[in-house]
């Protein structure tokens, strides 16, 4: 597998590019059209608005110096569609080489982690980093994985400032291998807490941070409030979290949302139908074909993944998965930036009142930004999103607070044993 890329090989060729971006511009011209209201006057895009902040760590929110900086949209891209399609088509997309370690998990399921271990800055991938690095684990969106653009940027802004990271592949994402008949869900968090051990164990002067996106933020702050006062991690971020799934999903049938639902729908059939065999003849309460077929999220979930972890229905599902109810029990730092117009990750879903409780909860909501959007900031339009110095900065304070009044931390787990090591 020398010199492919982890997922998404099938659109980068210059054809299948400039018919996705026309596509792309379609799509966001659509999106305007149909949420004209929500078009920013020049006035109001030159001055930005102030994020809200929501927490009780006054201490951490004045170090943070990017929470003083207005949320500034790129001119044109108020418009929460537009901002979420255009960073998701237009983003740059940094060089990186991966080390690709795959990880047998307890119930013999496997998941891939994707080290990074070269890229275009060669001065940056070259420098040898200390024994006791932080090491930050990533966790990619829905279906999503090491080639994502937004974790592509953040793993290069993570190695300039000397850290370490990994991307956590769930089970078939970025062609992770599927060996077993299950995938994973937003309820299932065994194989981030065997990932979590695996890396504290191969780092074991280091502190160990996560950064999770959309459904990666989801499964994230639901470990954290599993593990709460015994979690080995010493820090994390949740961005565009949908926190209450049962609402995200009543937003996810609306309107232009359609477009959102039936593109993860159909990413969730392709990695079914890749490994298709492997649940050929499964018993139970399965509907393998409504979830080949799926046109939603919810028809694929109710064929494939409610019935695989346990639940009666979809919506027990998303009620009992919903990360709102995991923050009261959050007892790690944690920082949840969220956009107040994500059509994917419903502010009134947001859990305001259990984070400004929870002493060790900090809540951003910015005035735009879409859903994985942020196209704004120093770097736009097409670099890093306008999270990603806020993120960076926010694991520095928790870092540096740590690394001098910390001993050198050893994780205790059960030893994962490696599947494969292959170079990418």
């Amino acid at each position: 597998m020398a010199g492919k890329s982890v997922a998404m090989t099938d659109i980068r060729s210059l054809p299948h590019q400039i018919y996705h971006r026309r596509k792309c511009l379609w799509l966001c011209s659509s999106a305007g059209n149909l949420e004209s209201g929500e078009v920013l006057g020049p006035q109001i895009l030159r001055r930005g608005k102030l994020p809200e902040v929501v927490g009780k760590d006054a201490e951490m929110t004045a170090k943070l110096t990017s929470l003083r900086r207005p949320y500034v949209p790129f001119p044109l891209l108020g418009n929460r569609h537009v901002e979420t399609i255009f960073g998701s088509f237009f983003r740059s997309r940094p060089v990186i080489r991966y080390r690709r370690e795959c990880l047998r998990m307890a119930d013999a399921g496997t998941v891939a982690l994707d080290w990074p271990v070269a890229g275009k800055e060669a001065e940056v991938w070259n420098r040898e980093l200390p024994v006791n690095s932080p090491v930050v684990i990533l966790l990619p969106g829905l279906t999503g994985g090491s080639d994502d653009t937004y974790v592509r940027h953040m793993l290069l802004r993570a190695r300039r400032h000397g850290w370490r990271g990994v991307v956590f592949n769930s089970r078939g994402c970025a062609d992770s291998p599927v060996i077993t008949p299950q995938f994973y869900s937003a309820s299932f968090t065994e194989d981030l807490r065997q990932v979590v051990k695996h890396v504290g164990n191969c780092f074991p002067q280091s502190n160990i941070y996560a950064i999770g996106w959309s459904l990666g933020g989801n499964i994230l702050v639901r470990y954290l409030g599993q593990e709460a006062g015994n979690c080995p991690l010493s820090g994390a971020v949740s961005l565009c979290n949908p926190f209450n799934l049962v609402i995200a999903d009543e937003d996810f049938h609306k309107g232009f949302n359609n477009i959102y639902d039936k593109a993860l729908a159909r990413a969730l059939r392709k990695i079914l139908k890749k490994h298709e065999r492997l649940f050929e003849g499964i018993r139970g309460e399965y509907n393998i074909p409504l979830a080949a077929e799926a046109r939603s999220v919810r028809d694929f979930d109710e064929g494939l993944t409610r019935v695989s972890f346990g639940y009666k229905s979809v919506d027990d599902y998303y009620a009992d998965s919903s990360s709102s109810l995991s923050i009261k029990y959050v007892q790690t730092s944690l920082l949840c930036i969220q956009a107040e117009n994500d059509p994917i990750a419903p502010s009134r879903g947001i859990p305001r009142d259990d984070i400004k409780a929870n002493p060790n909860c900090l809540l951003v909501v910015t005035p735009h930004g879409g859903h994985l959007g942020w196209v704004a900031g120093d770097d736009a339009p097409f670099g890093a999103a306008w999270t990603d110095p806020l993120v960076m900065e926010y694991l520095e304070v928790l870092e540096n607070s740590k690394k001098e009044s910390q001993s050198p931390r050893k994780i205790d787990g059960v030893h994962i044993p490696m599947v494969d090591s292959i170079q990418i």
